[in-house]
């Protein structure tokens, strides 16, 4: 196979991919933080932990949807580099929007907060230390999980486009 042909697959699967977690944030951003905002604040943190758990117990299709995109979107971009010639700039941008944007955050901030939430005790905290703790929690996590949304967003939308291009 060329690596014409390569680059295309590459693409392909990293525009599935990209657009599979961009559609993942924007569940939890449209659905499951709105659905779980009307719960008591010790009901909220036990469904977070739940949901969360889920995730950081390696759920296979989770993790390799995940670090797929990652994989997929790089390969594509090295590849797509020598295929789009001055329009290679396009595929440069939706790489940085979606790993800067997206997979930045993710490690350095809504990861630390799931992992902060992982630890507590809801039954050894008081209400009013659950209060705190749901408040500076809920903001945080809403606020970067809609900038993860946006910029995902954004790569996949010129990850489209890229495909038109081909």
């Amino acid at each position: 196979m060329s690596s014409e042909g390569i680059f295309q697959i590459a693409l392909i699967l990293a525009t599935f991919l990209c657009s599979l977690v961009a559609g993942f944030l924007l569940a939890f951003a449209l659905v499951v933080m709105p659905g779980i905002k009307s719960l008591n604040d010790s009901d909220f943190i036990r469904a977070f932990q739940v949901m969360d758990r889920i995730i950081q117990n390696n759920q296979p299709f989770f993790v390799s949807l995940w670090v797929g995109s990652v994989v997929a979107l790089i390969i594509a971009t090295v590849l797509g580099i020598a295929q789009f010639e001055t329009r290679y700039i396009l595929i440069i941008f939706a790489t940085l929007a979606y790993l800067l944007g997206v997979q930045l955050p993710t490690i350095t901030i809504n990861i630390p907060l799931n992992n902060k939430i992982q630890t507590l005790d809801v039954d050894t905290m008081s209400e009013t230390m659950q209060r705190a703790f749901r408040q500076d929690f809920e903001s945080r996590w809403n606020l970067w999980n809609s900038i993860r949304t946006v910029f995902a967003s954004l790569a996949s939308a010129l990850l489209i486009i890229l495909l038109f291009m081909i």
